[in-house]
């Protein structure tokens, strides 16, 4: 035994002694966020076309099991979260401050209870909301996955805390990959990054159990985007 550890130290120690390649700064240029190209190889080519990327996004939430719907307005988002809201029993909708935000709410019908938090919130309030509607960063063709922030999503919580999220975004911010997702933060934000970053992709879940699929264990049981033009 006493050899072995020595044979795995020895092995440590000679592969420390080569400097891991860093090539994140090989790729940094001033004035240019091409950061991350280098990485594009690691995960499937994605077409450039929006109705490829449209097509693939819808692919990859069937099997997320995210429910994702293109919708013609805010108006017609908000005929679709009041179809939800009768369909579940939901009495209350959380929902942060936004352009998008504010132009669904403003269709809802009243019989739908709004809980702002943009002024802040009671944490149980919030957690027991039937669903949490939020903006996003961007949405990634590649992996399915929804990009929030704590400047673009209301914070960190609300996206977490009701059972149900719904998640609205305009086809301009369905990118192609994560290199893009993350070429757009740095764009954004430059030095001035979010406190909290987020890819977001299906509902919450869990599989350490037997191996048995459990949603919501962390999070949110069911996961809803709407795209709008």
């Amino acid at each position: 035994m006493n050899g072995d550890r020595e044979a795995v130290l020895a092995r440590v120690t000679e592969a420390l002694q080569v400097p891991a390649p860093r090539h994140h700064e090989a790729m940094t240029r001033p004035g240019t966020h091409s950061v991350t190209a280098p990485f594009r190889e690691w995960l499937p080519p994605v077409g450039e076309s929006p109705a490829t990327r449209i097509e693939m996004f819808t692919r990859l939430s069937e099997v997320l099991r995210t429910e994702f719907k293109r919708v013609a307005s805010a108006k017609a988002a908000a005929h679709h979260i009041a179809q939800l809201a009768e369909e579940n029993g939901w009495k209350t909708l959380a929902l942060h401050a936004g352009t998008l935000n504010d132009a669904i709410a403003a269709e809802l019908p009243p019989t739908l209870s709004l809980l702002r938090i943009e002024s802040g919130y009671d944490r149980d309030a919030l957690e027991a909301a039937d669903a949490g509607l939020t903006e996003c960063e961007t949405l990634v063709a590649q992996t399915g996955s929804a990009c929030v922030t704590a400047l673009s999503s209301g914070g960190r919580t609300l996206s977490v805390l009701p059972p149900h999220h719904l998640i609205v975004a305009r086809e301009e911010q369905l990118v192609a990959d994560l290199a893009e997702a993350y070429q757009r933060l740095a764009a954004k934000y430059a030095t001035n990054y979010p406190s909290f970053i987020g890819f977001i992709s299906g509902p919450s879940r869990t599989g350490d159990i037997e191996r048995i699929l459990v949603l919501g264990a962390h999070g949110p049981k069911k996961l809803t985007i709407l795209l709008l033009p």
